[in-house]
């Protein structure tokens, strides 16, 4: 499989919604950790920073992301890949420049939406299944019953900050694809030219593919 084929079945992975499961009954330490960080990340309106992503077999790419909240969220890989992931608050754009494919979801069906909700208690949210607590770090695993593929998000976060540092996806094979961020900078005014989708060219490229 090329870097390429690879890095955007990634991509996809990443946009896929998750399976459910049941409430999750916390203790008063995991309680008082996931308050912490849900009123952190709860203050960021706005996200951007480097990212680097690790898939199944171990392979690497990377590339830039920016967040403004809610809703949108716009992910460049770096060459040699030649896609993108955005959302403009209501749809989840994949689109590879090279392959001139456009694959479009809701949001509402991807677990961006936990990334880019702006209210979010964790210690009190019914999806969390799992809470681990490390010396350094938060890690929060959440399910979801609007899917598209089976699987599990979590989100990691550094204990003593509590801001968000990394998060994975598991899919419905047990493949993991996780994306850590680094260089972050909070509250700086995005351009909303990052966020747009072209619905036309999406629509256009899809009409192609059924001919």
């Amino acid at each position: 499989m090329t870097l390429l084929s690879t890095t955007r079945k990634l991509a996809l992975a990443a946009a896929l919604a998750l399976v459910p499961a049941a409430a999750l009954a916390l203790g008063a330490t995991e309680s008082q950790a996931l308050k912490a960080v849900s009123a952190k990340f709860q203050t960021v309106s706005s996200m951007s920073g480097d990212f680097v992503q690790f898939g199944p077999s171990g392979d690497k790419t990377e590339g830039r992301f920016f967040m403004a909240r809610p809703g949108k969220i716009n992910f460049t890989y770096s060459a040699p890949a030649t896609i993108s992931v955005v959302s403009d608050g209501n749809s989840v754009l994949v689109h590879d420049k090279k392959l001139q494919t456009y694959d479009i979801w809701p949001l509402s069906k991807t677990p961006l939406k936990y990334l880019l909700q702006q209210k979010l208690d964790l210690s009190t949210f019914d999806k969390v299944s799992d809470v681990t607590l490390e010396a350094d770090l938060v890690s929060v695993t959440i399910v979801d019953d609007s899917r598209f593929g089976g699987g599990k998000l979590t989100l990691i976060f550094d204990r003593a900050t509590n801001e968000l540092r990394q998060w994975s996806v598991i899919d419905d094979q047990g493949l993991q694809t996780s994306v850590s961020i680094y260089n972050v900078e909070t509250g700086k005014r995005l351009a909303g030219d990052l966020f747009k989708i072209n619905y036309s060219a999406a629509t256009n490229a899809a009409r192609e593919r059924s001919r």
